[in-house]
């Protein structure tokens, strides 16, 4: 499989693709760019989570911690005290970081159902809510880190097959295949879970309509049509202009010698003078 680093530089590079097709389409508003396309790089290192005792699970999961830390804090700091705060705030920390990724290790193998389209729209969905439901983002937006973070999960798949292929040794591994799945046919139990999880976390997710209508609003696609490539010049540089062979200057062709006449009397060679007549 890849590993971290290789997650976070190639997630990275898809998230920032994307982000720079959807502000070029003006799908989303420039504040709200980086938000969204954190969470493409989330996404990207997520199926990863289910790694036990490994740098991206530990790192997974006090990013984790610390998101949810002060997600809980925003979200509340208009009706607790500011020792209440503190409190929820280093509660909510040591819970997600050492309880409940405790609890996750027991319950979880490596590439398990985490490596799964299923949970992939599991996490998706997820995202959605706490966009909009904690992080206060409206539904358009919710939707579109949703759909970010869903395809840097997607990519994290995708690579993790690649790297099943032995390109040198011309061989197929054994990981192969355990990556990019629907389900985790292995563990139906598993599987069975996280589709009970999928459809509940459905249920609370914010109303689609605000992004479907953007997504498909003709003016969007017009501009993004309009926008994909610049109309005269690149970079504001008329390189046809500096690409074009300068005219060379090259003799005046020769005219043709009127009929009737020597061909020596129309060239560059000076007639020698008529001798007088004996």
């Amino acid at each position: 499989m890849a590993n971290f680093p290789t997650h976070i530089a190639v997630g990275t590079i898809v998230s920032g693709a994307l982000a720079t097709v959807t502000l070029a389409a003006d799908a989303v508003a420039p504040e709200n760019l980086v938000a969204v396309t954190l969470a493409g790089v989330l996404g990207s290192v997520l199926p990863d989570i289910d790694l036990k005792d490994s740098r991206p699970n530990r790192a997974m999961f006090s990013g984790l911690a610390v998101f949810f830390s002060f997600a809980v804090l925003f979200s509340l700091e208009k009706k607790y005290s500011i020792a209440e705060m503190m409190i929820l705030w280093l509660g909510t920390l040591v819970f997600v970081r050492y309880v409940a990724r405790a609890v996750f290790l027991r319950l979880s193998y490596h590439r398990g159902i985490w490596h799964s389209l299923l949970a992939a729209v599991f996490c998706g969905f997820i995202t959605a809510w706490v966009y909009y439901a904690v992080l206060g983002r409206n539904e358009g937006v919710a939707w579109l880190a949703a759909g970010f973070l869903m395809i840097g999960y997607l990519t994290h798949l995708i690579l993790d097959e690649i790297y099943s292929v032995d390109v040198m040794d011309t061989r197929i591994k054994a990981s192969f295949g355990t990556a990019l799945k629907f389900i985790d046919g292995g563990h139906p139990g598993h599987s069975a879970a996280m589709a009970v999880a999928t459809v509940l976390a459905f249920l609370v997710t914010p109303p689609t309509k605000m992004f479907l209508e953007n997504m498909s609003s003709r003016s969007m696609w017009s501009e993004l049509h309009h926008r994909l490539l610049p109309q005269d010049k690149w970079f504001g540089v008329d390189w046809r202009g500096i690409a074009r062979v300068p005219d060379m200057p090259f003799p005046a062709r020769q005219q043709a010698a009127p009929a009737g006449t020597s061909p020596m009397t129309t060239g560059s060679i000076v007639p020698a003078p008529a001798e007088p007549a004996k």
